[in-house]
């Protein structure tokens, strides 16, 4: 199969999807952010009896909460996101003591809708908050630079191997581009939320993506030691259709395994499943379709510079 002469083509499709992402994201809200990075309070309420969400926002805006985020997950259960809510306060001398604001809203609920059987509160504060956006770009930046030394030493028989890794740090950025762009669409039409579980999500697809990429350079590594094609064009097609079954292989059987989480999983893991997915598919993709073909471009009518001789070849395909 050949791949490699339409490499302009997969790289127009994903400038397309990743403009696509950025004009949605150019869009407020660009995300429905979760309180992990806004700071505020979760409140996972479930009801003995039916309860419409028009009537628990009117409550919820009597009680003083008008910016509550309001989500049905259940047929008597909600999720709702509200500003930071306060704790109560023991009693002081003749002051008696004061309940949690959320215990207020308990109460308030029984009494105008219908007793609430169970309620698990979250609160995060703005300063926790900032911490968590801090810590998440410092992640997400450092396993980039840590992706391009280890492809660097890995590769490092081969002349120009940090080339190598440029290729697989542009494609990681493809794929976190590609996947906030589909949840900043998603969050607007279906309120999916990027939390701390999305970001751990993403940290496993750069794993996973840079492994898919890691494999096929390999291959090229070795098909180019053994002489089996003329150019790199050549031997890039030879490779990807050796690892094709492969990856495609490993990414369905995981995607399968995801599908089955998101039909019988909860909504607390929804967003972790769906970036996992997401992820998986536009890592499999960029390991095939950008990775390797922004190889070729870059070398393009200098293979003897990325591989000067077949000896040196045949060194960097025998290193462990």
């Amino acid at each position: 199969m050949d791949f490699v002469s339409r490499r302009w083509w997969y790289f127009g499709f994903s400038a397309l999807v990743i403009v696509m992402g950025i004009v949605s994201m150019l869009i407020p809200p660009a995300f429905r952010v979760g309180i992990e990075f806004t700071g505020g309070s979760a409140l996972a309420l479930t009801f003995e009896g039916p309860v419409s969400q028009a009537d628990l926002r009117s409550v919820f805006t009597g009680l003083g909460h008008p910016e509550a985020v309001i989500q049905r997950t259940g047929e008597r259960s909600f999720l709702v996101r509200t500003a930071f809510l306060k704790e109560g306060k023991p009693p002081q001398g003749d002051q008696p003591a004061l309940p949690s604001e959320a215990e207020s809203i308990r109460i308030a609920l029984g009494e105008r809708l219908a007793p609430v059987s169970s309620m698990e509160i979250t609160s995060v504060s703005p300063v926790v908050a900032g911490e968590t956006v801090q810590k998440a770009v410092i992640a997400v930046v450092a396993a980039a630079v840590v992706i391009l030394f280890y492809i660097w030493f890995a590769f490092r028989r081969v002349q120009k191997a940090w080339r190598m890794g440029v290729a697989a740090v542009i494609a990681l950025i493809h794929d976190v581009l590609v996947t906030l762009g589909v949840f900043s669409v998603l969050s607007k039409f279906f309120n999916v939320e990027v939390n701390a579980m999305f970001i751990t999500a993403a940290l496993t697809v750069v794993g996973y993506s840079v492994h898919d990429t890691i494999v096929v350079f390999d291959r090229i590594r070795e098909n180019a030691g053994r002489g089996v094609a003329r150019d790199l064009e050549e031997v890039v097609n030879f490779s990807i259709t050796e690892t094709l079954g492969r990856s495609l292989n490993t990414s369905l059987t995981t995607l399968l395994a995801l599908l089955a989480l998101l039909l019988l999983g909860g909504p607390t893991i929804r967003s972790f499943l769906l970036a996992m997915a997401i992820g998986i598919i536009t890592g499999t993709y960029s390991s095939i379709f950008i990775a390797a073909q922004i190889l070729v471009a870059w070398e393009q009518g200098g293979w003897k510079g990325l591989f000067p001789a077949r000896r040196t070849a045949v060194a960097g395909a025998k290193s462990p």
